[in-house]
């Protein structure tokens, strides 16, 4: 049974880092199928603005890969989306800063009332996690486009294993 645009991501998720750095993250990214790059920039997106706001896509480790959520939600069908998280981007410095440390002195600059110690704080993005929202439930059938989108393309194998005794017990597991 098909999981949708999730097959798509699966392979890469340990093949990535958006931990590392910019550097890091985009020569890793580049590797992987195209139609894999868009989901997984959506997905990391999607999940990180469901769960805090634009503001903590940007503040996470995961702001580094904005600019390709873009061009994701572009290719699955969701351009008012794309525009959307671009229209976010834009309230930090251009060019967009990739690196985590530099995001986060531009979203202090924002709002520099600390969100941990304010219960009525509002984040910057507020206005825009409403819209993002809203389209996320009614732009093209929402989510489901990921998976229309997914559904045209054959289902990648993930790069290959790097050669280890923990992997190669794992494949022998996997065999019995």
């Amino acid at each position: 049974m098909a999981e949708g645009y999730w097959e798509h991501v699966t392979p890469f998720w340990d093949a990535v880092s958006i931990y590392d750095g910019p550097e890091v993250f985009l020569r890793q990214f580049k590797e992987l199928p195209e139609p894999s790059r868009h989901l997984y920039a959506m997905h990391w997106c999607v999940s990180e603005v469901c769960n805090g706001g634009f503001h903590q896509f940007f503040a996470n480790s995961t702001g580094v890969l904005a600019p390709e959520a873009v061009d994701g939600f572009k290719a699955i069908g969701l351009p008012k989306t794309a525009a959307l998280i671009a229209e976010a981007m834009a309230r930090l410095p251009d060019p967009y800063p990739r690196d985590r440390d530099v995001r986060q002195d531009a979203l202090d600059e924002l709002d520099p009332e600390d969100e941990d110690e304010d219960d009525d704080w509002e984040s910057p993005f507020d206005d825009l996690d409403d819209r993002f929202f809203d389209l996320y439930d009614t732009e093209n059938g929402g989510m489901d486009a990921a998976d229309r989108y997914a559904a045209q393309f054959p289902v990648p194998e993930g790069p290959p294993r790097k050669a280890g005794l923990l992997n190669r017990l794992l494949g022998l597991l996997r065999k019995k």
